[in-house]
């Protein structure tokens, strides 16, 4: 492993035009490409074409890289490197929503707006699965694949106390808080199902931790005890 130091002296050649300092860089980082190549395999894209993507996406790490950002340069580029291969994905299409989820969503969507409409609020999971005869976690797949991508500051009620997963982070802005949420977007992607349902509901969703206990059928304090852990894990993640 290189020192910041090193690291820092590579980044100034390689940005120089150093091809040879960009490829000592990419070889010493290659198992941190390949960490986040993994998220994207059985995409319908080969593996040794995602990690070019994934390099390309460290290339441009590489010459955005300013010391300035005050944050490490690893932190950085993982959302770099996510983002070239999402890209790829996202405009070749290959990613797609099988039809089943499709369906879903669409029924839960046109059920959702009458209910909304008719009483003002909307229908809770356990709700939506007792009517629509459907398993709470397709819903939350459904729900979350239907969905328009969501900043991690949006509010996703009126309500002035509805949270956000942006009131974890510091309130004050700056680039390195930025960048931290970026790759706390990627380390969420790779929670385990329960994990993920659990943040979705209580921060995508606004559920209440006891909403979230009774739509999954598990205690309340195992739903606290999973956001803590999940929580835990997110503040350690973005400092590495």
């Amino acid at each position: 492993m290189l020192s910041n130091e090193q690291t820092s002296q590579l980044i100034d050649e390689a940005k120089k035009g150093s091809d040879k300092a960009k490829e000592k860089l990419i070889m010493i980082n290659s198992p941190l490409i390949k960490s986040v190549v993994k998220r994207y395999l059985g995409k319908g894209v080969d593996y040794d074409d995602l990690f070019q993507l994934g390099a390309l996406g460290f290339i441009k790490a590489i010459n955005n890289f300013d010391a300035s950002f005050n944050v490490k340069f690893t932190t950085y580029a993982v959302p770099m490197i996510a983002g070239e291969i999402k890209r790829f994905l996202r405009d070749d299409g290959s990613v797609k929503i099988s039809r089943s989820i499709k369906y879903n969503a669409a029924q839960l969507t046109n059920y959702i707006f009458e209910y909304n409409k008719e009483h003002g609020v909307s229908p809770t999971i356990e709700h939506l699965s007792t009517v629509l005869n459907m398993d709470k976690a397709d819903i939350v797949l459904a729900l979350e694949a239907n969905g328009r991508p969501m900043s991690l500051d949006d509010k996703f009620n009126d309500d002035e106390e509805s949270l956000s997963l942006g009131d974890k982070l510091p309130d004050s802005f700056s680039y390195d808080n930025y960048i931290d949420k970026l790759a706390l977007r990627d380390m969420i992607e790779g929670l385990n199902k329960r994990e993920k349902q659990v943040i979705i509901m209580r921060y995508y969703l606004d559920k209440t931790q006891s909403e979230i206990a009774t739509a999954l059928g598990i205690s309340q304090v195992q739903v606290s005890r999973i956001e803590n852990k999940v929580l835990q894990e997110l503040r350690e993640g973005i400092k590495v």
